[in-house]
C-alpha cells in the first residue's frame, strides 16, 4: 500500500512537472520582433530558412548577425561581386522576386520562417501576410546614419546575436567619432561643398545623401531639396567644390557623361578635376547599410587628404572584412574595390 502512495505521489509530481515546463518549452520556440515599419512579428526563436526580396544592406546584415546558410533564397546580388566572391553559397540560389514584385509560389515551396522585405513594398509586403508567413520590414535606403542602428538591434535580436550588432554599432561610433574629432581642426568656412548625384540626370538623394556628406565632414549644396533632379542651372548656382556619384545599377558609373555634359562644363568641381565615383565593397558605400564606416572615411579622405592622410584605407577595409565577413581580403582585392577613380 506504502508503495502504491509513493508511486501516485511521484506520478503526480512528474504531471505537475510536465505541466509547468512545456508552457516555457513553447514560450521559448518563438519571439516578438518589431521591424522597421513598427511593426511586431512572431517568428521561431532559431530561424532556419530565410528569404530575402530586397537588397539595402540586408544579405549584409544577415551574413553579419546571423548564418548564409540559413538563407533560402536571395534578389539578385550580381552588382555586388566582391559580395558573392565572399559568400558563393549565395550565388545559386532562387531569386523569388523583389520588393513589390514577388513570386509567391516560389516563396510559399521554400516554406521560409521569416521573409526579409522592404518597408517601401506595401504591396509585396501585404502578399507575404495574406500568405500566412512573417514578413520583416527593412529600412533599404530610407535610414539615416542614426536610426539605422535600430535596424542592426532589430537583425540581432531576429538571428539570436544581438551581442554582434553592439559590435557593429561600437564600429560605426568608432568611426564617426574620429571623423567629427578631426574635423575639428577644419574651419567651417573651409568646409567643402558636395554635390551627391545617383545619375547622368542629376538625381539626388537627401535622405541618405545628407548623412553620407555631413557624417563624412562635407556640405551637401542640395540638403534642402529632397528627393528630385537637379536642373544644371540649379547646380550651376550651387557651383559645389566636389561632385560624389553613385555608380549606375548595371554597375557602370555616369561620371564621363556628367563630365562631358556641355551644360555643366562651368562646374568648379569639373574644372578642378573634383569629381569622385563611389567604391562598392560588399556593397554600396553610399548607402545605408554595414559598410557605411568606410564609405564615410572615404569620402572624408577624398575631402581632406591632408586632414586624413594617415589613414590607411587598404588597412580599413581588411579590418572591416575580418571582423564583420569573416573574410581576409587580399591587398588586390582591396585596391581593386578603391579603384574606381583610377
Amino acid at each position: 500500500m506504502k508503495e502504491r502512495q509513493n508511486s501516485t505521489i511521484l506520478t503526480i509530481f512528474l504531471l505537475i512537472g510536465i505541466t509547468c515546463i512545456f508552457p516555457v518549452l513553447a514560450d521559448t520556440q518563438t519571439q516578438t520582433v518589431t521591424d522597421m515599419s513598427g511593426t511586431e512579428i512572431t517568428v521561431p526563436t532559431d530561424i532556419q530558412r530565410i528569404v530575402i526580396a530586397c537588397q539595402g544592406g540586408v544579405a549584409q546584415e544577415i551574413v553579419i548577425m546571423g548564418d548564409p546558410d540559413t538563407v533560402v533564397a536571395i534578389s539578385s546580388m550580381n552588382l555586388f561581386p566582391m559580395f558573392l566572391k565572399m559568400f558563393p553559397n549565395l550565388k545559386d540560389l532562387p531569386n523569388a522576386g523583389s520588393f513589390d514584385d514577388l513570386n509567391m509560389e516560389t516563396i510559399l515551396k521554400l516554406k521560409p520562417d521569416v521573409v526579409i522585405n522592404s518597408v517601401t513594398a506595401p504591396k509585396g509586403n501585404a502578399k507575404i501576410v495574406e500568405n500566412n508567413l512573417p514578413v520583416f520590414q527593412a529600412y533599404t535606403g530610407k535610414a539615416s546614419a542614426d536610426t539605422i542602428y535600430n535596424e542592426f538591434r532589430a537583425f540581432g535580436k531576429l538571428l539570436n546575436n544581438p551581442e554582434k550588432a553592439e559590435e557593429l554599432i561600437s564600429y560605426w561610433d568608432e568611426k564617426k567619432k574620429f571623423i567629427n574629432d578631426r574635423m575639428k581642426s577644419v574651419p567651417e568656412n573651409e568646409r567643402k561643398t558636395v554635390f551627391y548625384t545617383s545619375n547622368k540626370d542629376l538625381a539626388t538623394d537627401t535622405n541618405w545623401g545628407i548623412s553620407f556628406v555631413t557624417t563624412s565632414g562635407g556640405i551637401n549644396v542640395a540638403k534642402d531639396l529632397g528627393d528630385a533632379k537637379v536642373n544644371p542651372e540649379k547646380l550651376a548656382e550651387w557651383d559645389p567644390d566636389v561632385l560624389i556619384i553613385r555608380g549606375n545599377t548595371d554597375g557602370t558609373y555616369p561620371s564621363n557623361d556628367i563630365v562631358n555634359n556641355p551644360q555643366l562644363s562651368g562646374l568648379s568641381a569639373i574644372k578642378n578635376g573634383e569629381v569622385y565615383n563611389v567604391p562598392i565593397g560588399g556593397f554600396w558605400w553610399d548607402r545605408p547599410s554595414p559598410e557605411s564606416p568606410l564609405g564615410f572615411l572615404w569620402l572624408a579622405k577624398t575631402l581632406y587628404p591632408e586632414t586624413f592622410e594617415d589613414v590607411d584605407m587598404v588597412s580599413e577595409l581588411k579590418t572591416f572584412f575580418k571582423q564583420f565577413y569573416r573574410y581576409d581580403l587580399t591587398d588586390e582585392e582591396a585596391n581593386s574595390i578603391l579603384s574606381v577613380n583610377q
